[in-house]
């Protein structure tokens, strides 16, 4: 698969942010890529009103995504928010396809930690993703839920072969490391590449600055065996990379974690992603 990660800074306009994934789509489609991630709130940086901007699948933002990644022959993966019933939105990855219906991922573990409440206004999905793109299984996650190993088994079981997890993570002390240990070790928990792709650290003091998070760089694909392909630094780039996912069958007989695992009894009897 040839995967373009497109590491940029969102602003708070939506069309703005429309024409930054028109502009790149275009130009990794002819490149030649298969598919190409955005990264989280690509539609809408973090801290402002987000109920504001939000939109169905079928809105027009999602469907100007639809239109491009039909007109390009490729994948798009993007971060958005949608209306959820209970009058918060989802914090949602756009996945649209050429030739078929957008799906979505609604972000299953949301970010309350590090002083921040993102239930407060995102309400959580509950069902994790895997799709076909160019003949492979992709599965899908978004940013905190990078904390949580058991997704991304799961998602490995589901056939996933690659796992993209587009981002905007908060900064703060140690975060980068955090950021990139958690990336390569996911990749390594579901022997699957991962593709963890952030939002660029703004040259705008007051939004670099800003409680939310709003993203500090430093996308990272990694392969299944844990060995990072590509690490990028802070700044605005779209990179494209040549991935043999043979090497995910590989990784799964070699290592076998995912065949090798037992099952251990929960306390309160419930299974947990």
């Amino acid at each position: 698969m040839r995967l373009a990660m497109a590491q940029i800074g969102s602003s708070d306009d939506p069309e703005a942010n429309l024409a930054t994934v028109v502009d790149r789509t275009a130009r990794a489609a002819a490149d030649g890529a298969d598919l190409i991630v955005f990264p989280e709130a690509t539609m809408c940086r973090f801290g402002v009103s987000l109920r504001k901007v939000a939109q169905p699948l079928d809105g027009p933002w999602a469907s100007e995504v639809v239109r491009v990644a039909d007109a390009e022959n490729i994948a798009v993966m993007a971060g958005m928010f949608t209306p959820a019933d209970d009058g918060r939105i989802h914090n949602t990855v756009l996945v649209a396809r050429p030739g078929r219906e957008p799906v979505g991922y609604h972000k299953i573990h949301l970010f309350d930690a590090f002083g921040f409440a993102e239930s407060k206004t995102i309400a959580p999905g509950d069902q994790p993703l895997v799709v076909d793109v160019a003949g492979h299984r992709v599965g899908v996650a978004t940013c905190y839920d990078i904390r949580f190993p058991a997704l991304f088994v799961e998602l490995a079981r589901r056939g996933a072969e690659l796992i993209a997890v587009p981002t905007s993570w908060g900064s703060g002390p140690g975060k980068v490391q955090q950021w990139e240990v958690l990336s390569t070790a996911r990749a390594l928990d579901a022997t699957a590449f991962v593709a963890a792709v952030g939002q660029a650290l703004s040259d705008d003091p007051a939004i670099r600055d800003s409680t939310a998070p709003t993203g500090i760089g430093h996308s990272r694909l990694s392969d299944p065996f844990g060995s990072v392909i590509a690490d990028y630094d802070s700044a605005a780039h779209t990179g494209v990379h040549d991935i043999d996912l043979g090497l995910t069958r590989k990784a799964r007989e070699a290592l076998a974690v995912l065949a090798n695992a037992r099952e251990i009894p929960r306390l309160d009897g419930t299974t947990r992603i």
